[in-house]
């Protein structure tokens, strides 16, 4: 199982500022706060609540982890 430290690393390239300190800190988040689920077309599911989001709902960032070309994509099943 890949971990949410380890899809950091490789998307340094690829979403280098996705999770920044900055980015983090603006949605009141921590890198230990995001879930990893492995897909069954063999992405990730990466997912964190925003703590700073102005909804009375919880709302959550959301993002699919490529591991064949190492990009993160807003839509499940979008290849």
């Amino acid at each position: 199982m890949m971990t949410i430290y380890e899809i950091k690393k490789r998307t340094k390239v690829t979403a280098p500022y996705f999770f920044s300190k900055d980015t983090l800190r603006f949605f009141g988040q921590r890198i230990s706060d995001f879930t990893v689920k492995k897909q069954n077309d063999g992405r990730y599911e990466i997912k964190a609540i925003c703590r700073n989001a102005p909804h009375e709902e919880p709302h959550y960032t959301v993002r699919y982890f490529n591991p064949s070309n190492d990009k993160l994509e807003l839509e499940e099943g979008v290849e």
